[in-house]
């Protein structure tokens, strides 16, 4: 849904090295994987949830909030012994996949989807080749505190990652420059001696992927319901500790956010969430380039915050995203932002660490 701002590690300055190491304790080994871009919100909501459990027990267990396989942060910075866990499993506890409902956002939300989606559809398809990256440049804010306690909102700070193309499982993904260093993006999933790379897919979504995907709105939320259950099928996470309504909302902003999308798929994307119930319209939303537009929202009940995508008032653009608190919680009181992104380039390079301004 996503501390990253002192270090790509997601994780929070100030904590002292006792409480993260009794952190790292409450949490599972998984397999090698080094943080991927945009899931540092994920990881921190992970933290917050441990904090919100440890220091409010009258409020109920937070389920994680979404999406990806274990991770293997870099050395820089909170590690947590190494490792953060989340879990993104929509079965049942017949095994049987379940998908969002058949229900949809109320109007208001259905009309400012439909007519971004009209926007998005019109917007110039570009040639994206295997070899080439895909290269995002962000601002990134999340929050800081002490263990336990309140949070506040930190400054923004820039961030860039290049993003692989390749279509076949691959170790190599890209790379992430923020806080003044780079950090490769990479994976070791141990299959005996031999390690395994990491497929495209809603992991990984590379630009030929999102092209592939169903364009149909009902289709296409089935695919990303078929995406989060195969990726985290051997989690077994209680069928009571998820929402599926709420892991598609997650799905697609995660989707929108560091990547490069082709318009049909975009239209697709922005069609689906009309049809998840809970979705609502922020009237002004302001990412964390100080920049005002309108959210569409969507309340992660669990938890106690508020995700909105902020999309220019005017133009109807991908501008970036806002979670901030919807009730009092031991991480800050109701409408404490917890975190803010601003998409400020999107592009297609031929290397590594290679700007589009220095492109020919």
């Amino acid at each position: 849904m996503r501390a990253r701002r002192r270090g790509p590690d997601g994780t929070f300055r100030t904590r002292p090295r006792a409480e993260r190491e009794e952190l790292a304790r409450l949490l599972p080994a998984p397999a090698e994987r080094d943080l991927p871009p945009g899931r540092h919100l994920h990881h921190k909501e992970t933290l917050m949830q441990l904090i919100d459990q440890d220091g409010d027990r009258t409020t109920a267990r937070p389920r994680p909030r979404l999406l990806r396989p274990a991770v293997l942060l870099p050395a820089a910075g909170l590690a947590l012994g190494g490792v953060l866990f989340t879990t993104l499993a929509v079965t049942d506890r017949a095994e049987t996949p379940r998908t969002a409902s058949t229900a949809t956002a109320p109007r208001g939300a259905t009309v400012l989807l439909d007519r971004i989606a009209t926007v998005a559809a019109k917007s110039d398809a570009i040639e994206v080749t295997d070899d080439q990256y895909v290269y995002v440049r962000t601002l990134q804010a999340g929050s800081e505190g002490e263990f336990g306690g309140p949070m506040k909102p930190a400054e923004p700070g820039e961030r860039e990652v290049w993003m692989t193309q390749e279509p076949g499982p691959v170790i190599d993904e890209g790379l992430i420059h923020q806080d003044g260093a780079y950090y490769p993006i990479t994976v070791g999933v141990p299959d005996g001696e031999k390690p395994v790379g990491y497929p495209e897919g809603l992991n990984r979504p590379t630009y030929a992927w999102l092209a592939s995907l169903p364009t149909d709105p009902d289709a296409l939320l089935r695919r990303l319901a078929a995406e989060i259950t195969t990726d985290q099928d051997a989690r077994n996470t209680p069928a009571d500790e998820r929402d599926p309504d709420q892991d598609a909302f997650e799905a697609i902003g995660e989707l929108i956010q560091e990547t490069l999308m082709p318009p049909k798929t975009a239209a697709a994307l922005y069609k689906a969430a009309a049809r998840i119930p809970g979705v609502s319209v922020d009237t002004d939303a302001v990412d964390a380039a100080g920049r005002h537009g309108i959210g569409v929202a969507r309340d992660d009940t669990r938890t106690g915050w508020r995700t909105a995508w902020i999309f220019d008032a005017e133009t109807l653009a991908y501008l970036g995203e806002r979670t901030y608190l919807i009730r009092d919680t031991s991480m800050g009181r109701k409408g404490t932002v917890l975190n803010r992104s601003a998409v400020l380039e999107r592009a297609v390079v031929d290397a590594l660490r290679e700007k589009p301004s220095t492109t020919a």
